[in-house]
């Protein structure tokens, strides 16, 4: 049986999905874990296919016991609270100490293999969000040195759909009427759609453990595009110019903070990742994700589809 986390997220649901729309995994061996009432009807669908559905928290260490009991197979996925990894936050109080809960529960019980979702961005990071992924990562290695579980470190792909995140910090779909976005930093991004990574990762979590254990990969398509190929899509689809303006990191922190009425810590969080950029961390060469796609006949979306649609 495999136990998978986040399964009503966005990429947790693509992997779910990907899973049965493509029978990869007996829905009877698959285990959906969930913060919210497991009895909400939104898992009826799920349950009436046999599937499993578990209550779990990261912050309550028996629950996490209890959702992944009988399983052999662990796919855990991030968790989104960002603010645990303001301020620097030092070893085992960011987002790795939510990680590492999961991953100790889940040696107690007995899963043997624990596939976990990592960024795309290089090691070491500039990015201050690669930080706990970078810690998740390392603890996992201990672990299988020690004989205690295998792991597999998907490093996935800076989603398509997340670009106005990047471009001028929630560039906004409908309402936004800047015409120049400020960043603090540019390079070439291997942006993925989230459905192309969420089905090459069902392929591989519903692969055989031998195959994929002690990995590191990126899931991520070769072809990048920069945030001024971003400033230009947008353009195209809004008709009218929207411009690209690069300025310092202290510059790009102020005005967030003092115009836009932003909290610093998250600000000054976010504002690294242009350092990663600048550095060329997210231009990705590995082929993996596009051999998967390729052998089940499927090419990656280009993140011109994706603007497109989003601006539509």
């Amino acid at each position: 049986m495999i136990a998978l986390t986040s399964a009503t997220g966005k990429l947790g649901s693509a992997v779910l999905n990907a899973i049965i729309d493509n029978r990869l995994i007996d829905p009877k061996e698959l285990v959906v874990c969930t913060s919210s009432n497991t009895s909400d009807s939104r898992f009826n669908a799920l349950r009436d296919q046999n599937i499993a559905i578990r209550y779990n928290n990261f912050d309550e260490p028996e629950s996490l016991e209890r959702a992944f009991a009988g399983c052999t197979k662990l796919f855990l996925v991030s968790t989104p609270r960002i603010e645990m990894d303001y301020n620097d936050a030092p070893l085992w109080k960011g987002r790795e100490a939510h990680h590492r809960a999961a991953i100790d529960a889940a040696v107690k019980v007995g899963v043997r293999h624990i596939y976990y979702t990592s960024l795309a961005f290089g090691n070491p990071s500039k990015a201050a969000v690669m930080r706990a992924h970078l810690r998740t990562e390392k603890y996992l290695s201990e672990l299988a040195e020690q004989g205690k579980a295998d792991y597999t470190i998907i490093r996935e792909g800076l989603y398509n759909e997340s670009w106005p995140l990047y471009f001028g910090y929630f560039y906004g779909l409908k309402d936004d009427t800047r015409r120049e976005v400020i960043v603090a930093g540019d390079g070439p991004v291997s942006w993925t759609a989230i459905a192309d990574m969420g089905f090459a990762t069902a392929k591989i979590v519903a692969d055989s453990s031998e195959k994929w254990k002690g990995k590191t990969f990126y899931l991520s398509q070769s072809k990048t595009w920069t945030l001024e190929d971003v400033a230009r899509m947008v353009s195209r689809e809004r008709r009218e110019d929207v411009l690209l303006k690069v300025v310092p990191r202290k510059e790009l922190e102020d005005f967030y903070v003092n115009e836009k009425q932003m909290p610093r810590p998250a600000v000054e969080w976010w504002s690294t990742t242009y350092d990663a950029l600048k550095d060329a961390e997210c231009d990705i060469k590995d082929t993996t994700l596009e051999t998967i796609l390729r052998e089940a006949g499927r090419e990656p979306k280009s993140l011109d589809v994706t603007i497109k649609e989003m601006l539509s």
